[in-house]
């Protein structure tokens, strides 16, 4: 049985999801990121960083790991699925994985704060972190020009950039004239495990229109306290 502390954001998904997939045995405790629940003492016990999300592996005798990515490289090792054998498809998929967590996500995160959340509209830093978004996506987008998933078969990569490039709205970046994307969002999200993992711990829905404090509070996954 795994502990899974998380909220709904994209990084939290990226747990959920792969537990889904995997079918592994876990239990959700939610996290309230809008009342600073990543910051009390009983978690920072457990995640130093004050991040979700965070698992606790009872199996292993209570271990714990937290980083996002570090978490899909450990559930991927525990079970010996969504990620290769061999030493050049491992790092295939380390590879597209580490590109989620280095780029994708802070920049995208970014995007989320001067793009929605900021009290001061910057255009400069809107600009510059929407367009490094966008740049991120065509490089993903002419990735798949020729194959089906990131890596080879579907791995921890498409679960890690699935979940935060699903919401590209969010940050006020289109996808238009990315024809590989866009089917390729469509092929992951389709998967009943992801469907399943986004609800996790529990749904959100998106009102674009809605930026005052209680759309913050009211939707947790737009909070980039977990950036990374």
């Amino acid at each position: 049985m795994i502990d899974l502390y998380t909220s709904a954001t994209p990084n939290g998904w990226k747990v959920s999801i792969a537990l889904e997939e995997l079918g592994l045995d876990y239990e959700t405790h939610p996290i309230l990121l809008s009342k600073g629940e990543q910051k009390q003492d009983w978690y920072l016990a457990l995640n130093p960083n004050g991040r979700i999300p965070t698992i606790v592996d009872r199996d292993e005798g209570g271990y714990v790991v937290f980083e996002s990515g570090a978490i899909l490289q450990y559930l991927a090792e525990k079970t010996g699925r969504l990620m290769p054998a061999d030493r050049r498809g491992r790092f295939d998929v380390i590879q597209w994985l580490m590109f989620q967590m280095g780029g994708v996500g802070p920049m995208q995160g970014q995007a989320n704060v001067f793009y929605r959340y900021a009290p001061e509209k910057i255009p400069y830093a809107i600009e510059r972190y929407q367009s490094e978004t966008r740049r991120l996506y065509q490089v993903l987008d002419r990735r798949l020009a020729d194959r089906e998933y990131l890596a080879g078969d579907y791995s921890i990569a498409d679960i890690a950039n699935w979940s935060w490039v699903s919401i590209h709205f969010w940050a006020g970046v289109d996808i238009d004239g990315m024809p590989h994307l866009r089917r390729w969002l469509d092929t992951v999200g389709e998967r009943s495990a992801v469907r399943r993992g986004v609800r996790v711990p529990e749904p959100v829905e998106f009102n674009l229109e809605k930026t005052d404090e209680s759309a913050r509070e009211g939707a947790s996954m737009l909070v980039t306290q977990d950036s990374r």
